[in-house]
């Protein structure tokens, strides 16, 4: 299992290193197979600017969620790293769904695995993420963080979805996986 101590170093460390990793959240999830960096310095990053009451788990301990809404429809999963105050989080991009299949399904409504959580949004309807989640530690139940049983050939590239600092290679994911939310670049 992977424990918060995971998490106390560089978000760009932290990043490449969960994949492969199986994430579940009440018993339902799969290899997390895509990921994105966001450094405190980051212009991107939701900490940035400062803190406030929508990004205040992303200032706390590391190992804890960090869970916002995007562009008001969507809830967004991200791990927090580095030392507490830093801002620095790992946002989950896609899973591969494999434990609690029936439960994503209905979420979703829809049945392509590929579909189920390939997407930021995507993954935390399937695995019924919302803001009850935010500020909790992520190596406590519903959380359950499996580590992986070996390293995966990893592909990297500009993260996506954003406007600031998006040619910054820092999206990273299984290479050939085909639960990604969007194609990778083939240079690793």
């Amino acid at each position: 299992m992977i424990d918060r101590s995971f998490f106390a170093r560089s978000v760009h460390e932290v990043a490449p290193d969960l994949l492969g990793a199986t994430l579940l959240v009440g018993g339902v999830g799969g290899p997390i197979v895509e990921v994105e960096a966001y450094h405190y310095e980051d212009p991107a990053s939701h900490g940035f600017a400062g803190r406030t009451a929508r990004n205040a788990s992303m200032f706390g301990p590391p190992g804890h969620a960090y869970v916002y809404r995007s562009y008001g429809i969507h809830w967004c999963l991200n791990f927090v790293c580095e030392e507490e105050g830093a801002a620095s989080a790992v946002l989950l991009r896609a899973l591969e769904p494999v434990e609690g299949i029936d439960a994503m399904r209905a979420r979703r409504g829809l049945d392509d695995p590929r579909a189920l959580a390939s997407g930021p949004g995507r993954l935390c309807q399937a695995l019924g993420v919302t803001r009850d989640q935010d500020g909790l530690p992520l190596d406590e139940p519903p959380f359950e963080l499996r580590e992986r049983v070996e390293a995966p050939e990893i592909v990297r590239g500009p993260r996506i979805g954003i406007t600031r600092a998006r040619e910054l290679p820092w999206r990273f994911a299984i290479a050939g996986s085909r639960f990604v939310s969007r194609p990778m670049p083939s240079r690793s």
